[in-house]
């Protein structure tokens, strides 16, 4: 079972190289890169790739790791019994499975995606350690011992917004994806937009790259940023010469605002296009 890339993702050798790696080592594959890099997509790409169901997890600020195994709905078997419902004798009833239970107890192998670790409680992946290492987890109401039938292929990735523990790390192969560069970046849009014209590529590649390398932007923008803005040139019908003046000086580009995404950078940006105005 190895990944050798798709269709609708483009996935540099060392992505390939990593997903291979966490696969053989049976060990979760930690993605981290600037959000926008395709690292959700990398586990549905996968996942459809080798055939295999996919079960997500996105996690929030609230999100607790007990959440990912079970949950037990005292509230309703409480109202129920009230009610003298038959199905209170029966605690399985009040089992919320979670997905890592689904992904343990699936009775085929299944890629399951933790989705922004980060944002959890700094406790959270210490809390999920025995689970994710053993493949298995005790359930004290129902008094049953969950193992994996089949061990899933785990994806956790992260956007960097807190340090993961050492021990958590430890345990996972780690693959960091690189922001894209120009010919990389070239084949993503291909993927997306088979038919784009090379004059309005290559004018809107370096419009977006020379944004991105603007000092002292808050966010750049991403990936998932310049495929909206091709959408957005395209649907709008945005001719050629509006992207670049005749004099190829900096000019604020239209529809600026798929690319840049609060008031400070469209600020900062402004003021770059004044001052070069003024030195013509």
């Amino acid at each position: 079972m190895k990944f050798q890339g798709s269709e609708n993702y483009v996935a540099t050798a060392d992505l390939m190289l990593a997903v291979n790696a966490a696969i053989t080592l049976k060990r979760p594959l930690l993605v981290k890169g600037e959000p926008g890099t395709g690292k959700t997509m990398l586990a549905e790409e996968v996942a459809q790739s080798l055939g295999m169901p996919l079960l997500q997890w996105h996690i929030k600020s609230t999100t607790k790791a007990q959440q990912g195994l079970y949950e037990y709905d005292a509230v309703s078997r409480l109202r129920d019994s009230q009610l003298g419902d038959e199905k209170v004798k029966d605690i399985q009833n009040y089992i919320v499975k979670g997905v890592l239970w689904q992904a343990f107890t699936a009775d085929q192998p299944v890629a399951l995606l933790i989705d922004e670790i980060d944002k959890a409680d700094i406790e959270f992946p210490n809390d999920l350690l025995r689970e994710l290492d053993r493949m298995e987890f005790y359930c004290y109401e129902t008094r049953e011992l969950v193992k994996a039938k089949n061990r899933p292929l785990v994806f956790i990735t992260s956007n960097n917004e807190k340090e993961l523990p050492d021990a958590f790390l430890r345990r996972c192969f780690f693959h960091y994806i690189k922001f894209p560069d120009a010919p990389v970046m070239q084949q993503i849009v291909d993927v997306h937009f088979p038919g784009l014209k090379t004059e309005l590529l290559t004018v809107a590649m370096k419009t977006f790259f020379d944004i991105r390398n603007l000092p002292g932007l808050k966010k750049k923008p991403s990936t998932s940023e310049l495929l909206d803005w091709l959408k957005l040139l395209m649907a709008e019908d945005i001719p050629l010469a509006a992207l670049q003046s005749a004099d190829q000086k900096v000019s604020v580009p239209p529809l600026v605002g798929a690319l840049l995404k609060n008031e400070q950078d469209v600020t900062l940006f402004e003021k770059l296009v004044f001052m070069n105005q003024r030195n013509r």
